[in-house]
């Protein structure tokens, strides 16, 4: 467990300074983050390589994306997108498939989904090869007297076989609200290797929302309901937007607290272990076996994080030092363009899914 150490009434910089060490070394090295100077800049090993991935098999154009993951195989890339250009309707009214299997190349293999989800999100590759997918929203009135008929679809998550086939769902559909019974606008979902439990980040809602749901819901891999961790906040372990989560190498729960600016570690019960804002105002989050943080960006502009660059920050996890800086797609806007989602081959190679300048872009590493 954590020791805190309490705020001096009269803090200076040599207080500050051995308050830092010692939280340090209690933490192995991980310290709480304060507000740090933006990190804009470092190497670029990496070439760009965008619309990497086309939809062949229905021959459509992209809609605007977030999930990007690589299959058990190490090398194919998995992908969902929102049927649709624009931030609504996603996939209301849509009969395209938003699940997407894409070999080494970027020949797409097999689609699937289609009439089941409002805006499919995140997707996750589990131990066994089977596919998660988030459903970040739940159809509104105006839009259902627009889409009528689509009242049951949206705020779940929804594990299908590599082939498609529906094996499991959670939350109810078309209903936003608490576990066991129902889901608020999931973000992410994450399976333990160890036991199979899975993890739920919630929520997608706007974080000016009084009634804000910032939490982890835990089930175990039969779909039953075990506990919440975190509320929403701006405290340790409290969240706003946790859009993305990951294990690392010892197990520990990485999530990127996109509203606050920050990536949280966490113990698998909760506890809160540290966090890190070097990576900035992260959207998508990755983690190699060397506990590589590959972290995407895709919000950061003057109003929303002054100072900051879109962008996708490499560093490690161990001191939180961002080596590697890949900068934004150019684009009509001046603070330009980067994914949300982000996933790492075994050949170190980076793909992102994008929400704006959509489609699925790779990053080829230099030997």
């Amino acid at each position: 467990m954590r020791t805190r150490v309490a705020k001096p009434a009269f803090p200076t910089r040599l207080f500050c300074a051995v308050a830092a060490a010692a939280s340090m070394a209690l933490d192995g090295g991980l310290a709480r983050a304060q507000d740090i100077q933006p990190v804009n800049s470092g190497a670029n090993p990496y070439r760009v390589i965008r619309d990497w991935a086309t939809l062949d098999i229905e021959k459509r154009p992209w809609g605007g994306s977030n999930g990007v993951a690589i299959d058990r195989d190490g090398k194919s890339v998995w992908a969902t997108d929102r049927c649709s250009p624009g931030f609504i309707p996603g996939c209301l009214g849509s009969k395209g498939n938003p699940v997407h299997l894409f070999d080494e190349t970027g020949k797409e293999i097999r689609s699937f989904g289609g009439g089941m989800f409002v805006w499919p999100h995140s997707v996750h590759v589990d131990r066994d090869g089977d596919v998660w997918v988030t459903d970040s929203r739940a159809p509104g009135a105006d839009e259902l007297v627009k889409y009528p008929g689509e009242a049951r679809k949206g705020s779940v998550v929804v594990k299908f076989s590599p082939d498609g086939k529906v094996l499991m769902t959670l939350g109810k559909p078309g209903v936003r609200g608490n576990p066991p019974e129902a889901l608020t606008d999931p973000n992410d979902v994450l399976t333990d290797p160890a036991n199979g439990d899975i993890y739920v980040s919630e929520s997608h809602t706007s974080v000016d929302d009084p009634n804000l749901v910032g939490r982890i819901s835990v089930f175990d891999k039969d779909g039953k309901f075990l506990r919440i961790i975190g509320k929403a906040g701006t405290g340790p372990g409290e969240f706003r937007t946790p859009h993305a989560i990951r294990f690392d190498s010892r197990g520990r729960l990485v999530v990127a607290d996109r509203h606050n600016h920050r990536v949280q570690i966490l113990a698998k019960d909760g506890t809160y272990i540290g966090e890190y804002k070097e990576f900035s105002r992260v959207s998508g989050l990755a983690i190699d076996a060397n506990d590589t943080l590959y972290a995407s960006d895709s919000e950061s502009e003057p109003k929303r994080h002054p100072g900051w660059l879109k962008g996708i920050r490499v560093g490690s996890l161990n001191d939180g030092k961002v080596t590697i800086f890949i900068p934004p797609h150019k684009t009509d806007a001046p603070e330009g363009g980067m994914g949300e989602g982000i996933a790492v081959d075994v050949a170190g190679n980076i793909f992102t899914a994008e929400a704006t300048v959509r489609g699925v872009t790779k990053y080829v590493r230099d030997k």
